[in-house]
C-alpha cells in the first residue's frame, strides 16, 4: 500500500510515529479525448488569451479573485512560509468525542494510519483506549495545503482517519428550493410506509452492492476489445397503473411478500430434500 504521509499522532505527551495510506480509491473508468480523424489523444495547452502566448509552469503565478475581478497576487515564498507556520508533520488529537455526534454530512475522506519504526507501543496503546473507551479522537492536520478537521477512530483493528469539512463549508439546507415546511401526513398512509420500511429493512451488507453500471461498461469494452459484435435485448416497456401514492406503498409491500413467500417456498423444498 502507497505511503502517501508521514509524521506523528500527537495526544497529550504522547507522540506516535505513523505511516497514512489512502483508505478508498477511485474506480471509475476514465476515458482520453482522442481526434476523431486519427484517434491521435488531444493535448491541453495552457495560453495567455491577452498575449496569445504558451505559458509554462515557470510563468505562473498564483492569483486570489476579488468580488470586483480584480487579483491580489500571493508570492510563492510567502504561499511556504505561511504553510510552515502551520504544518508541524502531526495529526494533532485536540479533543476526544462520540462518534454518533457528528452528522455524516461532515463526513470527507478516509486514511488509514499504521505505525512507522518505533512507533508499534503507543500505537497499540491509543486504539487499545479509544476501544475502551467507544471514543474517538478530533484532531487537525495539514493535508495538501490546507489544514483539515480530522477524526481518528478504529476500524478493523486498524486507526482509521477521516477528514471533515468544517463548518462554514456545509451549505445550509434551508436553502434548498421547495421544501416543504410542514405537511399533513395521513395516518394509514404513513403506516404502510412504514410497513414497506420494516420489510425492506436488513443487516447492511457492503459485498452484495456493485456498480452495475461500471460492470457493463467494462464488459461493453472487454466486446469491443475481442472484436465481438454487442447486442442488448429490449426490455419491455413499463405499465404505469399506479395512480397515486397509497397505491404505490401497497404495490411495493405486495411485491416484497411474494419475494419474500418464494424464498421461503424455495428453503423449505431445499430443507426437505
Amino acid at each position: 500500500m502507497h505511503t502517501m504521509w508521514k509524521g506523528s499522532i500527537q495526544f497529550g505527551l504522547v507522540n506516535i510515529p505513523i505511516k497514512m495510506h489512502a483508505a478508498t480509491e477511485d474506480k471509475d473508468v476514465s476515458f482520453r479525448s482522442l481526434h476523431h480523424k486519427c484517434h491521435t489523444p488531444i493535448k491541453y495547452e495552457k495560453v495567455c488569451p491577452v498575449c496569445e502566448e504558451k505559458v509554462g509552469k515557470d510563468d505562473l503565478v498564483k492569483g486570489y479573485e476579488t468580488t470586483n475581478g480584480d487579483f491580489i497576487v500571493l508570492k510563492e515564498e510567502e504561499l511556504k512560509e505561511l504553510k510552515r507556520e502551520v504544518e508541524d508533520r502531526a495529526v494533532e488529537i485536540i479533543d476526544f468525542i462520540h462518534i454518533d455526534e457528528i452528522d455524516p454530512i461532515y463526513f470527507n475522506r478516509s486514511y488509514y494510519l499504521g505505525p512507522n519504526e518505533g512507533g508499534k507501543k503507543a500505537y497499540a496503546l491509543l486504539r487499545e483506549a479509544l476501544l475502551e473507551t467507544k471514543k474517538v479522537g478530533l484532531a487537525k492536520i495539514m493535508i495538501r495545503s490546507k489544514e483539515q478537521l480530522a477524526v481518528l477512530r478504529v476500524y478493523n483493528n486498524t486507526l482509521l482517519m477521516e477528514t471533515l469539512h468544517y463548518p462554514d463549508e456545509i451549505r445550509n439546507a434551508k436553502d434548498v428550493p421547495n421544501v416543504p415546511e410542514k405537511e399533513k401526513v395521513v395516518k394509514k398512509e404513513l403506516d404502510t410506509a412504514k410497513l414497506l420500511i420494516d420489510q425492506l429493512t436488513t443487516p447492511f451488507e457492503p459485498e452484495k452492492y456493485v456498480d452495475e453500471y461500471r460492470e457493463k461498461l467494462l464488459a461493453l469494452i472487454e466486446a469491443k476489445k475481442e472484436g465481438k459484435e454487442v447486442v442488448s435485448a429490449k426490455k419491455p416497456a413499463k405499465k404505469d397503473n399506479v395512480t397515486d401514492l397509497m397505491e404505490a406503498l401497497q404495490a411495493s409491500i405486495d411485491k416484497n411478500k411474494k419475494k419474500t413467500t418464494r424464498k421461503k417456498t424455495t428453503a423449505k423444498k431445499k430443507a426437505t430434500s
